[in-house]
């Protein structure tokens, strides 16, 4: 496999200078092989929408690299980065326009990174592309094209959201807890549909996820976040051999060393 993303020695500290500073990131090293699904697990503030801040350009590093496809992006602004990096949120309506039609969105999603101008370049071809990718999902959208997004329910719009994320392959995909607001049973759709468009598309991406057993059932890798820093990267064997309440314990036991260090 060849190295796609690497960062090293991250520090991203906030609140500098005042009784709340605290680092999300601290002295992070991570590398991203081409083809790899890595979920990210960890407890509150432990970094995990940080780390995918930093990859996606939302802020500067305060001190450390990020190297995409042997490109140096760490001082790459964030909308410079959106040609090579897709994301998608926990809202649905950061990543579409509500306001607009599915067909609409789709369209300015075929032109991520470049100028878009005023016209959204509505065509008949990429109609019948849109109504094709839209079949895959098995959600009926195909038939959905002028609907305006802000009237489908929220699997609806988060799987329209991924497929705008995906319809110019990305060099890597950000999945910052993007089942997060939806009910147990649109969440597993939509996770099959991620985890199908990764495949597809033979994609590299980053998954937050709080549900263990979603991080030890997706991917190929999994790494544990803790107070900024990488405290296990597991391999697809590591993970298998996992169960949801092992994880957990992992994370009681970080947890719990954090309250007697705080206690001495």
């Amino acid at each position: 496999m060849t190295s796609l993303l690497e960062i090293s020695q991250a520090s991203k500290i906030f609140n500098k200078r005042t009784p709340d500073a605290f680092a999300a990131l601290d002295d992070l090293s991570l590398t991203v092989e081409k083809g790899d699904f890595i979920t990210i697990v960890g407890g509150n503030g432990a970094g995990k929408s940080t780390l995918l801040n930093a990859i996606a350009g939302t802020f500067l590093l305060d001190s450390g690299s990020i190297q995409l496809n042997g490109q140096d992006i760490t001082r790459t602004a964030e909308e410079d980065r959106a040609k090579l990096v897709s994301r998608v949120f926990q809202d649905p309506s950061m990543g579409t326009a509500p306001r607009m039609t599915v067909e609409e969105n789709l369209s300015l999603a075929m032109k991520r990174g470049q100028k878009r101008g005023f016209g959204l370049a509505l065509k008949d071809g990429n109609r019948q592309l849109f109504q094709e990718a839209l079949s895959q999902l098995h959600l009926g959208l195909e038939n959905r094209l002028d609907a305006e997004i802000g009237l489908l329910s929220g699997g609806q719009r988060q799987a329209i959201a991924l497929l705008m994320a995906t319809i110019v392959k990305p060099e890597i995909l950000l999945l910052d807890e993007h089942t997060a607001a939806l009910d147990a049973k649109t969440s597993k759709r939509i996770l099959e549909i991620s985890s199908e468009q990764v495949d597809e598309h033979n994609l590299t991406a980053l998954m937050i996820t709080h549900n263990l057993q979603d991080a030890l059932i997706y991917g190929n890798r999994m790494i544990l976040l803790h107070h900024g820093k990488i405290i296990r990267d597991f391999s697809k064997a590591e993970k298998d051999a996992l169960t949801a309440a092992d994880l957990y314990q992992l994370m009681a036991d970080l947890a719990e060393s954090d309250y007697q260090d705080t206690a001495i």
